[in-house]
């Protein structure tokens, strides 16, 4: 049943699933996160539900462009379980702007693959990426992204290592200029101050890092699986796994250095995850067992989410 709806791609998978999370985010802000409703701004809290919502359709838009999956909703499907999973990362706004600024990096990232107008699409991923780093300024490690498929599809043109440079220039300009209209060139330096915080990196929450622990497992699993059965894929479609195991990495080491009370940012982590997912899911033959799979995989995430809600 599940495989028939979200096994294909259909206009259908979208309405139910952005209905879902229209109808998850303020019950989660409200009786998972204890939001005090007077302290909420409705305009806010809309812009952050339609970011989170958009990211959704871009998520889709890279997978279908890229063939990182087959031609299915699984992608988006588990993305939103893990919503749920997770739902402290809801009331994160910043992780969910700038996942929503890495995610058109990393479309612009797999795009070199094509070779055409290389330099444009190194700026243009170099650029969001520092765009997102006005949220978490550790976003700025993703430019290791952008350096590792400039080493794997043409390194040897010295311009496209330059092209870094010049977006970066091209970033503080902009941003200077706008804080010098009011009067804010302080916050740059705040803000990029890329302080690591000791003390909660020793803080041990049972329930939170139990569930971390075990999705980093599942990852490690994953990847092993990646690397082992989709080898035989292609060098291109490898290159492509390459690039997304490299974003989970790279969203961990993020969510290890701005770890504190008021960072929630792992969602930066669930694109390269559900790919991950995905491509096991699609793998398996056996349609009854892949049916049981997905059914579990959205009876977890549920029985999760319902006893976060009890706890509340």
């Amino acid at each position: 049943m599940i495989s028939s709806i979200f096994g294909k791609t259909k206009p259908v998978n979208f309405v139910i699933l952005f209905s879902f999370i229209f109808l998850l985010y303020p019950t989660t802000k409200v009786f998972v996160l204890n939001l005090d409703v007077n302290d909420v701004s409705p305009l806010k809290e809309l812009i952050v539900l339609v970011v989170l919502l958009f990211s959704v359709f871009i998520m889709d838009f890279i997978v279908k462009r890229n063939k990182l999956t087959k031609n299915n909703s699984y992608a988006i499907l588990f993305f939103t379980l893990f919503l749920m999973v997770f739902p402290a990362t809801m009331g994160d706004s910043n992780a969910i702007f700038c996942n929503f600024f890495l995610l058109l990096a990393f479309r612009r990232i797999l795009s070199i693959k094509s070779l055409k107008n290389i330099k444009l699409k190194i700026f243009d991923a170099s650029l969001w990426i520092l765009v997102g780093s006005l949220f978490y300024d550790w976003g700025i490690l993703y430019l290791v992204l952008v350096l590792s498929a400039i080493f794997i599809y043409e390194p040897k043109n010295l311009r496209n290592w330059l092209v870094i440079i010049s977006s970066t220039i091209c970033f503080l300009l902009i941003l200077i200029g706008f804080l010098s209209i009011f009067d804010q060139l302080d916050w740059l330096l705040e803000h990029y101050s890329f302080q690591l915080d000791i003390k909660n990196l020793f803080t041990f929450d049972l329930i939170p890092s139990v569930k971390i622990g075990f999705y980093i497992v599942l990852n490690v699993a994953l990847i092993f699986w990646a690397f082992l059965k989709l080898g035989k894929a292609g060098v291109g479609r490898i290159i492509m796994i390459r690039l997304v195991v490299l974003s989970f990495v790279l969203g961990l080491l993020l969510n290890l250095l701005v770890l504190s009370g008021n960072s929630h940012a792992l969602i930066i982590t669930f694109f390269p995850t559900v790919i991950l997912m995905t491509n096991y899911v699609q793998s398996i033959k056996r349609e009854k067992f892949r049916e049981i799979l997905l059914i579990a995989s959205i009876l977890f995430p549920t029985a999760i989410f319902l006893g976060n809600l009890l706890i509340s």
